[in-house]
C-alpha cells in the first residue's frame, strides 16, 4: 500500500501573523511614515498571496494600535502626538526595567552574553552620529532596547515590546531630529550595559526610567517645533 502524500495545509493564521510582522518592522525601520497609507491590495501583489491573510494582519496592526482605519478611506500608518509620546515611552521604562530585573537576578551568563551584545551595538551608533544619519541612528537606539527585552528570552515581554518600538519609530520618523544630545547617546547606553553588570539595582533602575525621561522631552520638543515650523510655512507671507 502506498503511503499517504497529503499535504499539510498552510494556517493562514501563521500567515498573518508573518506578514503583520513584516509591516511592523517596516513602520520601525521607517519605511511606511506616519500619516501613510497602506494598500491592501498592493501589499498581497507584493508578497504573491491574497488578500485574506493581509487583511487579517492589517486588522492585527489596527488593534495594536499602529494603524487606523477611516471608513471609505483605507489603512494608514497612525500619527502620534507629544501625549502618546509620554505613554509610550513611560511603557517602554516599565518593561525594560522588568527586563532589567530579569536579566540581574537570572544567569550571570545569560547576563554577560547580553551585555556583551549591548555593547556591540553601542559602538555601532558612533558612525551614524559622526555623519548625522539619524534613520541610522534611530535603527541603532531601538535595537538596543529591543535587545535588553529579548535577552530575558520571555516571548510575551518581547511582543508587548515589538508595538512599543514600533510607536517609538513612529514618533521619530520625519523629524528632522530626535536628538539634541547625539554625541551623549554612546555614553548614556553603555552606562546602561555597566549598570546592568553592576551591583546597584537603584542606580539601574533610576539611568532607564532617566533615559527614557530624556527622550519624552527631546521628542516633544521636536514634535512640538516641527509643528510649528509646518504652520509657519502655511500661514500666508
Amino acid at each position: 500500500m502506498a503511503s499517504s502524500r497529503r499535504l499539510t495545509p498552510i494556517d493562514a493564521r501563521n500567515t498573518s501573523m508573518v506578514i503583520a510582522d513584516q509591516i511592523r518592522d517596516r513602520i520601525i525601520d521607517g519605511s511606511y511614515a506616519p500619516g501613510e497609507q497602506i494598500n491592501e491590495a498592493n501589499v498581497a501583489a507584493e508578497l504573491e498571496i491574497s488578500r485574506g491573510p493581509v487583511r487579517e494582519a492589517l486588522q492585527r496592526l489596527n488593534q495594536e494600535g499602529l494603524l487606523v482605519s477611516y471608513r471609505n478611506r483605507g489603512v494608514f500608518v497612525v500619527e502620534l502626538s507629544s501625549d502618546d509620546v509620554t505613554e509610550i515611552y513611560e511603557s517602554r521604562a516599565a518593561i525594560e526595567v522588568g527586563a532589567a530585573w530579569t536579566l540581574v537576578h537570572g544567569d550571570r551568563a545569560n547576563l554577560v552574553s547580553a551585555a556583551d551584545e549591548l555593547s556591540a551595538i553601542v559602538m555601532q551608533m558612533q558612525p551614524f552620529i559622526d555623519r548625522a544619519d539619524w534613520r541610522g541612528l534611530a535603527e541603532r537606539d531601538l535595537a538596543f532596547h529591543t535587545a535588553l527585552v529579548a535577552a530575558t528570552r520571555n516571548s510575551r515581554m518581547s511582543r508587548m515590546y515589538a508595538t512599543l518600538a514600533a510607536e517609538a519609530r513612529i514618533c521619530m520618523a520625519n523629524l528632522e531630529t530626535a536628538y539634541y544630545r547625539p554625541e551623549a547617546l554612546v555614553e548614556e547606553h553603555q552606562l546602561i550595559v555597566d549598570l546592568l553588570l553592576g551591583s546597584d539595582w537603584d542606580a539601574l533602575e533610576k539611568g532607564v526610567h532617566e533615559h527614557m525621561d530624556t527622550a519624552i522631552h527631546d521628542l516633544t520638543r521636536a514634535m512640538v517645533e516641527e509643528h510649528a515650523e509646518h504652520s509657519a510655512l502655511a500661514t500666508p507671507g
